[in-house]
């Protein structure tokens, strides 16, 4: 693509033409240049330049389409020029943008932010394809954490509703396996029982691989398929190249954002949250502009309603 935006400043600049915006979502979307219709799968179609929507040559239901349909945006009544914008905050905020501020800074309502910024994080969702971590040598890093509101950041009425004990009994256990030099992955786990990690072990790692975790007991066992080391935290942190570092960097990261900017996650919007981290904590190296561009690369047969992330009809 010829002409992109490399900044904020730009990016709000650029897409403030609706024009700008179709070509742009359309680029990406059929980066050959040829229109798939989403129903029927043809490429007869013709663009109505007075809709700016494409119609199919063959006859069915739905025949007309805009840049919108098979993607998060489908249905929604905001334009582009404001879906594009929050994007670019929600790739490339290191600690998270809130829905209230993307409500001030769009002009639109915290429930259509909130929403918006749900369905981006779809988009930002790494789906694995079945490839494994640890192939060619790669070393493994291991670790769960747990995540859950500050007692005393909570209003009285809140805290008696989600505190009912101590230590980690109201909290989220999260697990995260990271590549040294390569991606992380992470994902909300039931409990932390031996058959519950090592089957995430052994989902998203290659058998023989140099795996480092820390002392807990739930990892005993893993040494006849790993070349499992193992740090005890209540002696040391590093011994060498074992330790699990990486992974404690990303959980500080990701507690950062939910503490400083999300405040409270409930439980089951969680794997949002850990998508939207892992995104940006694997794209780190990249410039803005190329972050963004990796987001909207996803947007494509990822949707979800209102009802089916509340329960409630919009």
């Amino acid at each position: 693509m010829e002409t992109q935006p490399k900044t904020l400043q730009e990016a709000i600049v650029y897409f403030a033409d609706p024009n700008n915006c179709l070509n742009y979502v359309r680029a990406w979307r059929w980066p050959d240049g040829v229109v798939i219709c989403p129903t029927c799968k043809g490429t007869r179609v013709r663009f109505l330049e007075n809709q700016k929507k494409w119609q199919c040559g063959s006859h069915h239901t739905k025949r007309q389409f805009s840049v919108k349909v098979g993607t998060i945006f489908e249905d929604s009544p905001l334009g582009l020029d404001k879906w594009l914008v929050a994007m670019w905050l929600v790739a490339n905020c290191k600690n998270g943008i809130s829905s209230m501020e993307i409500h001030r800074a769009l002009g639109i309502t915290q429930k259509s932010a909130w929403f918006m910024e749900q369905r981006i994080r779809l988009s930002m969702r790494d789906d694995f394809y079945g490839k494994k971590l640890g192939g060619n040598g790669g070393e493994i890093e291991v670790d769960e954490s747990f995540i859950g509101g500050k007692a005393r950041n909570m209003h009285v009425s809140e805290r008696k509703r989600r505190i009912t004990g101590t230590g980690t009994k109201d909290k989220t256990a999260v697990m995260g396996i990271l590549e040294r030099g390569g991606k992380v992955r992470t994902t909300v786990v039931p409990n932390r029982r031996k058959g519950t990690l090592q089957a995430e072990v052994r989902k998203h790692v290659e058998a023989g691989a140099a795996l480092y975790s820390d002392a807990l007991l739930s990892y005993d066992g893993l040494a006849s398929e790993y070349a499992h080391q193992v740090v005890d935290h209540a002696v040391q942190y590093v011994n060498g190249r074992v330790h699990t570092n990486g992974l404690e960097n990303f959980w500080s990261l990701l507690k950062r954002g939910i503490s400083g900017t999300y405040v409270s996650v409930e439980p089951f919007h969680l794997h949002r949250y850990l998508d939207e981290q892992a995104f940006r904590f694997n794209n780190r190296k990249a410039t803005d502009a190329d972050r963004f561009n990796m987001a909207l690369m996803g947007i494509v047969g990822k949707r979800i309603t209102f009802t089916e992330l509340t329960g409630k009809e919009a």
